[in-house]
């Protein structure tokens, strides 16, 4: 398990990780009302800063998941600037000298309202823990899983609401007790629409394809940097419907979000993919990506840098 550091933000003040506990009764533990985003933070090559990445996109999303759910007292009583000071005293109130990811949540916060998130009281939290890869290899080994990505008319995966990833968690069971390390989401349509936590990406003709925003997915901060970088490298990029079978016949396919970062897959369902190699296109990426979050005179727009 990841180390979390001793220090988190919760219902508005700074307290020990061990003192930030809801109750059994509360309609986030009873419900799953609850939304969340993840921020990467990466140490600077010289070590000098720690580069929170796209920050402002993170609460951007954060309110439209609190939209989606219904969480307007958040919507009404929380800004940009009282968000980031809030990740600001988190990261500060901590010692930090490495890679860590930032989990903030936001949830309901009332005993017993029952199933609905009307007119109910919003509090956040935030912690922070450890960076370690989710896959502890080279390269992904995944499953196209039985099950179904929920849909946008049931549970929508635009929102990152925490009780929707009951989903994610089957399809990665299921991947686990068969073997591989991780499971791609079909929607409905039987259109590839993601991995369990992360966006998906193939090469073919020289060309990035992911799918598109219609199949079910989470619109994913990462994801939007692939095709920023892409422009940056002339590589062309599109959004657009992906069968199943277009996975096995990918020049080289990759995983990417906040958590995974930018991570190559070797084999879908037993078939080989670029000969389980890191392809070329995934290469120029992954490196670019990197270059960025590691600057040691970060884009402003792109990066928060805090001295260490």
């Amino acid at each position: 398990m990841s180390k979390i550091y001793p220090k988190v933000y919760f219902k508005n003040k700074i307290v020990d990780f061990k003192e930030a506990n809801l109750s059994i009764a509360n309609s986030a533990v009873l419900y799953g009302l609850s939304t969340y985003t993840v921020i990467p933070m990466f140490l600077s090559e010289d070590k000098k800063h720690l580069n929170l990445f796209k920050i402002n996109e993170h609460f951007k999303r954060l309110r439209e998941s609190a939209k989606i759910i219904g969480f307007n007292d958040f919507l009404k009583n929380w800004d940009q600037t009282k968000f980031i000071s809030s990740v600001l005293k988190t990261i500060k109130s901590n010692s930090i000298k490495q890679d860590s990811l930032i989990r903030i949540t936001l949830f309901a916060d009332e005993i017993l309202s029952g199933a609905k998130s009307y007119q109910v009281k919003n509090s956040l939290s935030i912690f922070i823990y450890q960076m370690e890869p989710l896959i502890k290899k080279k390269g992904a080994n995944l499953i196209v899983s039985s099950w179904r990505r929920n849909p946008d008319l049931s549970i929508p995966s635009r929102a990152k609401i925490n009780g929707g990833y009951v989903n994610a968690a089957l399809m990665k069971n299921e991947a686990l007790a068969l073997g591989y390390d991780d499971a791609i989401a079909l929607d409905y349509s039987g259109h590839v629409a993601e991995s369990t936590v992360s966006n998906i990406f193939l090469v073919k003709d020289n060309c990035l394809l992911t799918p598109s925003d219609s199949s079910d997915l989470l619109e994913g901060i990462t994801r939007k940097t692939i095709f920023e970088i892409a422009q940056k490298l002339g590589i062309k990029a599109i959004k657009t419907s992906i069968d199943r079978t277009e996975l096995y016949l990918a020049s080289e396919v990759f995983l990417c979000g906040s958590s995974m970062s930018i991570f190559p897959v070797f084999k879908i369902d037993n078939v080989l993919i670029n000969d389980a190699k890191i392809g070329q296109i995934t290469k120029q990426i992954s490196n670019e990506y990197f270059k960025m979050l590691r600057s040691n005179n970060a884009n402003k727009d792109q990066i928060l840098s805090i001295k260490v």
